[in-house]
């Protein structure tokens, strides 16, 4: 027998593949499902863009508000706004990696204490954000505030709302976003790196510092660029603990309180006395409060694409 027959004998048959309908049916419906999504996306942004990027001028950008909110501009929520997001920021990233190092490398997974912070962060995940909001006015400024006044024999400067205390109540919201991705960060870093600096002589503080957090710094930009998301268009935890109606002057201190482009928008939809005149300004408000998500986000997303380019050109 040659060669090519003994191949030809020994070759398996070629089974055809059935027909399968589940997987088709599936494919088509994840699909549609992403496209839905996108529409909807794009449905949404070009709304705002068709009504809103007629209003958004200079004189909009840079002047306050006036005449019952039906002229003027938005510059002190821009402002408040930004702010409030920096200071969140401040508060937040450190609390929630210096949480996530010390359940991911140095608590006990058995110990009661790591299992009651893992069962707090995720309880705080499903709070509702009003809730928050009624936390931050309790804790943050009628016992905290309240008792820094009294302790100080001031007049009322820290027990009333004001921007450091709305910023706080954001940092708690987004904490377990931060502390989760954190965490998962840190798991994609190799155990060899943690074991060959160990081995070297290092200590458990500086193999931390030197070799986990930058090799985990891109996933945590990725729990910061969620964050200041999410802490950019949260009305519900400012209602109660610094966000103004109208203000006059910009804050100059975190005792003051503050003007803010998600409250803008709340109050432009439900106490202005003239709806058709404050439309447009709704729509240039709230196509203003994407930008600058964007703009945030985007800074924060070449910020972690830079970390990784310096990453992989060390490896």
């Amino acid at each position: 027998m040659t060669t090519d027959a003994l191949r030809a004998t020994l070759r398996p048959l070629k089974k055809s593949r059935p027909f399968d309908l589940a997987g088709l049916s599936f494919t088509a419906l994840s699909g549609f499902a992403a496209f839905l999504i996108v529409a909807m996306v794009a449905v949404i942004l070009g709304d705002v863009v068709i009504h809103g990027a007629g209003t958004v001028t200079w004189e909009f950008l840079s002047a306050a508000p006036k005449e019952g909110m039906t002229k003027g501009g938005i510059f002190p929520a821009i402002y408040g706004t930004v702010l409030l997001v920096v200071l969140m920021t401040v508060a937040l990233v450190p609390f929630g990696v210096g949480a996530a190092v010390y359940l991911h490398e140095y608590a006990r997974p058995d110990a009661w204490f790591t299992r009651a912070v893992r069962f707090a962060v995720a309880n705080l995940a499903g709070v509702p954000s009003i809730v928050y909001g009624l936390f931050g006015l309790g804790f943050f400024i009628h016992f905290i505030g309240g008792s820094v006044d009294r302790a100080l024999g001031l007049d009322v400067v820290f027990g009333q709302p004001a921007l450091m205390w709305a910023a706080l109540t954001l940092a708690l919201l987004n904490l377990p976003v931060v502390i989760v991705t954190t965490e998962e960060a840190l798991r994609t870093v190799p155990r060899e790196m943690r074991e060959a600096s160990l081995g070297l002589g290092a200590t458990r503080w500086q193999m931390v510092r030197h070799v986990l957090l930058p090799q985990a710094m891109p996933g945590i930009l990725t729990g910061a660029i969620l964050s200041v998301s999410r802490g950019a268009g949260e009305v519900a935890p400012i209602l109660f603990t610094g966000a103004a109606y109208y203000l006059p002057f910009l804050p100059h201190s975190p005792t003051d309180q503050f003007m803010e482009l998600g409250y803008h928008v709340f109050v432009l939809a439900t106490q202005s006395p003239d709806i058709d005149a404050t439309k447009p300004l709704l729509y240039g408000t709230v196509l203003v409060l994407l930008l600058i998500t964007f703009l945030l986000n985007i800074t924060a997303i070449l910020l972690r694409a830079r970390l990784r380019a310096q990453l992989a050109g060390r490896s």
